[in-house]
């Protein structure tokens, strides 16, 4: 999704900074790596449990990563704890691991191609916002965002019929051509999120913010590189159920 704290009411008057560094887009880089560091490690960990065949401990690991990580997204939303910051990454880390694994035992090969759409999406969508292909509008931030919205309450529904149910979204599960059209369009939907992060990054360096911003900044940017990866693994296996 796209940057949760990092938005248009941050860039006021009270918040830039006189005194003390402010942040900057190289600070937000290193901070980044660092939790991508983060989340990898605790990954790695998860997924060779899977391999050596602690099967329990591993879906322990990715079930309780997968509901803290969201907790704390939630947590550092509205309080701004940059300490939590890192806990995220690393249960993050261990909700990815775990699924990854799963859908690697299921299809050779699938988390490999992932990790590169990913990056290639990461890559794409900076040159297109360095180069001002893409600009960011009121209008393009308003579409990106009920967009995102939308996908999020359906994705919500699902869940919910799931659980109290045992029903679910057809569209967004179905391996049909269909179904693979609509993972694309959300796949497409998440890269472009990166735009507004990327926008969101440049002007609070701009605007002088405190350094704490570069935290979640980076936080923002993994948020969305965690939704955009999870989804073209799932286009992926889609496509390779055909």
């Amino acid at each position: 999704m796209s940057n949760p704290i990092l938005n248009e009411k941050n860039f006021n008057e009270q918040e830039r900074v006189y005194d003390g560094l402010p942040m900057t887009i190289n600070g937000t880089i290193q901070v980044s790596l660092f939790l991508g560091l983060l989340l990898v490690c605790a990954a790695s960990f998860v997924w060779t449990r899977y391999s050596a065949g602690m099967t329990d401990m591993a879906m322990m690991l990715t079930g309780g990563g997968a509901i803290l990580g969201f907790i704390l997204a939630l947590i550092i939303s509205f309080t701004r704890i940059k300490y939590l910051v890192p806990v995220y990454a690393a249960c993050e880390g261990c909700a990815i691991g775990g699924i990854s694994a799963i859908f690697e035992t299921q299809m050779p090969g699938i988390v490999i191609q992932a990790v590169a759409g990913t990056f290639a999406a990461l890559f794409a969508m900076l040159l297109l916002y360095r180069t001002r292909i893409i600009t960011v509008t009121e209008k393009f931030r308003s579409v990106i965002f009920i967009t995102t919205a939308s996908i999020a309450g359906v994705y919500l529904v699902d869940i919910i019929g799931r659980w109290l149910f045992h029903m679910h979204v057809p569209l967004i599960n179905s391996a049909s051509p269909a179904g693979i059209l609509v993972s694309v369009i959300i796949v497409a939907v998440a890269a472009l999120n990166l735009i507004l992060d990327f926008e969101y990054i440049e002007k609070g360096e701009q605007m002088m913010l405190p350094k704490d911003y570069e935290w979640f900044a980076s936080f923002g940017l993994m948020v969305t590189l965690v939704w955009l990866y999870l989804e073209i693994l799932k286009l992926l296996a889609k496509i390779n159920k055909k």
